[in-house]
């Protein structure tokens, strides 16, 4: 395990020095890195399961420091325009599923799952760059964060129907009970929206510092465990829970005590993307693969930056935004798994899908990069045309 551990570190700090260089993100490192310890390649690691699962921790603490630092929006269009463009990314990724059944002839399960995959998106990705381009708390940056919630919340019912369609039975319980806490959360945001800070007393754990770190551990994990068993998505009960840990000043070690745990856990949960794929698998159909990753990131920029655009962004921040919201995310993996577990897809579609998934995830890094120096471009020549009117 010793030995394990080393390489990975090792490895990982080798990308890292390598991507610095570059200017490049340091989570291309733990995706890379994934790949070549992985049990297709030097064979380092071989249960990925064990790895994906620590590594989900990871996305709760990444949403609780998120919900630590974003300040709810007052305004109605930072939270009606989500919704919209939500819901018309919804609608062209079923039209775009819809086509690209009919092409290759795929049964309605299949062609279901391609539309949950395009609807999608990887929130730790897109929050990454969201803060390293200090737009996280922008007006834009916010509307990007709503969407990404927004399908947090549509994480239940999407599996619900998943299961479903497999023939399990269906309870409508399951979509009354989520929806009935969401509206329960937006009144509690209302609530609290105009507080500066809320008073708790914590002098307890104030100069404790192993107290600090399993109690802010069990805020985090607690509050993600509790919507998960409602329902909805855990990673939106941890960024509840930061919402609310934000407003209590007595709280502000929190931020110091869990950092390194996020840094790790994060790091992790990105190694386990880089593990599963299949390098031989990718080799063997490299043109399959390919194409249907270019497909993904290319009609996903484009629904996106559509509704961008509609929702009167400029056209430098919608083709940005495009970019960001490109690839699939990590729910679209956990999709992919249901649908293969309970016999709803093949293996061989399976087996395209993850590999489709992690490679849009690896190369929407560098897809978001063009995609901020075109939005530099265009916002500097749309205000140097505004000058010279």
């Amino acid at each position: 395990m010793l030995w394990t551990v080393c390489v990975l570190c090792m490895t990982i700090l080798g990308l890292m020095f390598l991507l610095k260089k570059l200017n490049q993100p340091y989570l291309i490192a733990y995706i890379i890195a994934g790949v070549l310890l992985g049990p297709f390649v030097l064979k380092l690691f071989s249960k990925t399961e064990e790895i994906e699962m620590i590594g989900e921790i990871g996305i709760l603490l990444l949403m609780f420091f998120i919900g630590m630092e974003i300040n709810i929006p007052n305004k109605k269009s930072l939270i009606i325009k989500p919704v919209l463009a939500q819901g018309m990314k919804i609608l062209l990724s079923f039209v775009f599923a819809y086509f690209i059944g009919k092409i290759l002839k795929l049964d309605n399960k299949s062609t279901l799952l391609i539309a949950i995959l395009f609807s999608f998106n990887s929130t730790a990705v897109v929050v990454e760059f969201l803060k390293k381009h200090g737009t996280l708390n922008t007006a834009f940056g916010i509307v990007i964060l709503n969407i990404l919630l927004l399908q947090d919340l549509l994480l239940a019912p999407v599996l619900t129907v998943l299961k479903f369609w497999n023939g399990e039975n269906f309870s409508i319980f399951n979509f009354v009970l989520p929806l009935a806490i969401c509206i329960a959360i937006f009144l509690m945001f209302r609530k609290i929206r105009h507080m500066r800070e809320i008073k708790f007393s914590s002098t307890f754990v104030e100069d404790d510092h192993d107290l600090q770190v399993f109690f802010g551990l069990f805020i985090c994990l607690g509050f993600g465990l509790v919507a998960e068993t409602v329902g909805l998505s855990a990673a939106l009960g941890s960024f509840i829970a930061g919402i609310l840990v934000g407003k209590v000043k007595e709280f502000h070690w929190l931020e110091h005590s869990l950092m390194p745990f996020k840094v790790f856990f994060v790091s992790l949960f990105f190694v386990s993307i880089g593990l599963r794929l299949d390098i031989d698998y990718l080799l063997s159909n490299y043109k399959l693969i390919g194409i249907g990753t270019l497909v993904v990131l290319i009609s996903n920029s484009i629904m996106s930056a559509i509704f961008f655009r509609i929702l009167n962004f400029r056209w430098g921040d919608s083709f940005y935004g495009g970019a960001l919201l490109s690839q699939t995310g990590e729910f679209g993996i956990l999709a992919l798994s249901i649908a293969y577990k309970t016999n709803m897809v093949e293996y061989e579609l399976y087996k395209v899908g993850l590999g489709i998934t992690c490679l849009s995830l690896l190369c929407s890094t560098i897809w978001i990069s063009f995609g901020t120096v075109f939005k530099a471009h265009k916002n500097t020549g749309s205000s140097e045309k505004r000058k010279i009117k």
